[in-house]
């Protein structure tokens, strides 16, 4: 018998040792040794129960408990031994505890599959990431809610198709994003639920003869609830899905915040400063502050989509229960956690350090006939039907066009020229703090309600720490 048989711990139905690439293609020590944490948690509370239960002795259980507590201490300092040749983190493991306390060690896998053991070390795992996830979220929602609440009253230009549409607030803007991280912080916390289901205890793929006490183990994890089915809790990798899912909308969301902070920030926009830690310059135009950070996450955001429908195509065509090309389920998974991660963290730092340019945005606002639809609403005031109010506004905004004016800046029988119903209270309507402070509703742009917006985001936000 070759030494590589010897050192598989499934070896016995082999007669042949595994092929050198075929050893390094399929094993995933190289990056599943991630979960050694999760992996030596679940081991610990699997050797508990099966103690419980009479499977091990109080003994065995001690002996197993201190020999994964010694691995782990020596993984944190960088001086365990992982080999390729053991495929995992979890035959890695194993095999180090036998070798360190002999028989007891071999029967820690008494009750469970590596099958079981593995979706439940993805779940472990993934529930501490979600935590971390939300924190990050929270604060970058508290960043965007503190820097609402200082510019309630700061008017810039709303757009349609990137143009002039109507003037809001700079707050109002802020806060449209701290609703888009609320959704999205909702879709995580969701997730989690189902993420908090424990397969251990299934087996390799139909539970096990042994009399198991899964209430017991998924107690002792801190999950909800044993899955209800053996064969779904091996294969199921919704969960995992569905965090990217999470994932890839709020990447898009951040991805969009980015285009804005990028277009801001230009010298054609000029509407905000980034501070220079969030940017970088160029080794060529001295002149440049590029807003880098905001880029950055715009384009990670196509990477976190391509995990989402890579694991999606990796779950399509499998029958149950559990194939080998779960292995490919991990690295998607992995990398999604740490994009995420790095993008909120990078975004909290930044948002509450970002300046407006008062100036700009107003100067802004002031362009394209802003307060048109604030004329034709005053017209629908007088009586006159809105589609005809939108014509006589038309026209206004085509006299504007040809002189270079604002339609503030028309005279009253310029204006009077175009509709008879229009007196000289209408100049109140054509300002910008008129048109703004005119939208005094639920979700609307008035100063007024921007303040009640962030006062029920602080509340939002104190219920979810």
């Amino acid at each position: 018998m070759s030494q590589d048989k010897q050192n598989k711990l499934w070896g016995g139905r082999f007669t042949e040792s595994t092929d050198a690439f075929v050893q390094a293609f399929t094993a995933s020590v190289n990056f599943d040794q991630r979960l050694a944490p999760y992996d030596i948690q679940g081991s610990i509370a699997h050797a508990k129960m099966l103690t419980h239960v009479g499977i091990l002795t109080e003994q065995e259980c001690l002996q197993i408990t201190d020999g994964l507590a010694d691995i782990l201490e020596s993984i944190q300092t960088g001086e365990f031994n992982w080999s390729v040749e053991l495929e995992d983190v979890h035959m890695n493991i194993e095999a180090a505890l036998t070798e360190r306390i002999g028989v007891a060690g071999k029967k820690l896998h008494t009750g469970r599959s590596r099958n079981d053991q593995v979706a439940t070390d993805i779940r472990l795992f993934l529930r501490d990431q979600l935590a971390l996830v939300l924190a990050e979220l929270s604060r970058l929602q508290e960043g965007l809610v503190g820097l609402a609440e200082q510019h309630t009253d700061t008017i810039m230009p709303g757009f349609t198709h990137l143009q002039v549409a109507q003037p809001v607030t700079f707050g109002h803007h802020l806060m449209a994003w701290f609703e888009m991280l609320k959704r999205d912080a909702e879709r995580f916390a969701d997730c989690a639920k189902r993420v908090n289901v424990m397969p251990l205890g299934s087996a390799a793929l139909a539970g096990t003869s042994y009399p198991i006490d899964r209430l017991m183990t998924a107690e002792l994890l801190g999950f909800s609830r044993p899955s209800a089915n053996s064969l779904d809790g091996v294969s199921d990798r919704d969960f995992a899905i569905e965090f990217c899912a999470a994932s890839a909308l709020l990447m898009t969301h951040l991805s969009r915040f980015s285009e804005e902070i990028v277009l801001w920030t230009s010298a054609q926009f000029n509407f905000i400063h980034l501070p220079d830690a969030f940017c970088t310059g160029s080794s060529i135009m001295p002149q440049k502050k590029n807003p880098d950070v905001p880029e950055l996450v715009r384009g990670k955001t196509g990477r976190v989509n391509g995990h989402l429908v890579s694991l999606l195509t990796l779950m399509k065509s499998q029958p149950l229960a559990y194939n080998k090309d779960n292995q490919e389920d991990k690295e998607p998974l992995f990398d999604t956690v740490d994009t995420v991660l790095g993008s909120l963290r990078a975004f909290a730092d930044m948002v509450p350090n970002i300046e407006p340019v008062k100036a700009s945005m107003l100067t802004a606002a002031k362009q394209g006939f802003s307060t048109a639809t604030d004329l034709a609403d005053y017209l629908v005031g007088k009586g006159i039907a809105f589609r005809d109010a939108h014509e006589v506004v038309g026209l206004a905004v085509r006299l504007g066009t040809e002189t270079n004016r604002d339609l503030s800046e028309l005279s009253l029988k310029e204006l009077q020229g175009f509709s008879a119903e229009i007196s000289d209270d209408v100049f109140s309507v054509l300002t910008l703090e008129g048109s703004v402070a005119a939208r005094d509703h639920i979700g609307g742009t008035a100063p007024n309600q921007v303040r009640l917006a962030v006062k029920d985001a602080k509340a939002f936000l104190a219920k979810t720490r």
